[in-house]
């Protein structure tokens, strides 16, 4: 967890978090998120899985540790299967919310949604950071 922001454009946590019937909250029309959960055709929204080889919880405990070793995060809530962290931007503070889901309906597969709570466009923050997440995985 690093350092503060400059300002605060956080945002109200939305309603939608979490995991529903075996699924994540299906990203809205705004450019500003990812989801591996989303079909195929949305190529803007639709991102990979993580994946792994190891026993489940030890993959599971490998990300807590790559996204707690991230600046500007910081683990809201997290099950045995779930787990919910906020990213906030350095400059403005603006808050992505970012989930991961151990779907046992996916062997080595953890989905995931990365969101910007407010704005339009986010640059392709979301699916970077997601990205960065599977390379420290990897790594």
């Amino acid at each position: 967890m690093g350092s503060k922001s400059l300002f605060s454009f956080s945002g109200q946590r939305p309603e939608n978090i979490g995991v529903k019937d075996g699924k994540l909250a299906l990203c809205p029309d705004s450019p500003n998120c990812v989801n591996s959960q989303m079909p195929e055709s949305d190529a803007e929204h639709k991102i990979a899985p993580l994946t792994y080889s190891a026993a489940p919880a030890e993959a599971f405990a490998q990300l807590k540790s790559v996204i707690s070793g991230m600046e500007r995060s910081q683990i809201i809530s997290e099950t045995a299967d779930y787990i919910y962290a906020e990213f906030t931007s350095a400059l403005m503070g603006y808050v992505d919310d970012v989930e991961f889901y151990l779907d046992p309906s996916q062997p080595n597969e953890i989905q995931v949604r990365s969101a910007s709570r407010l704005g339009q466009s986010d640059l392709g923050v979301n699916r970077k950071r997601i990205e960065e997440i599977r390379s420290k995985l990897v790594s």
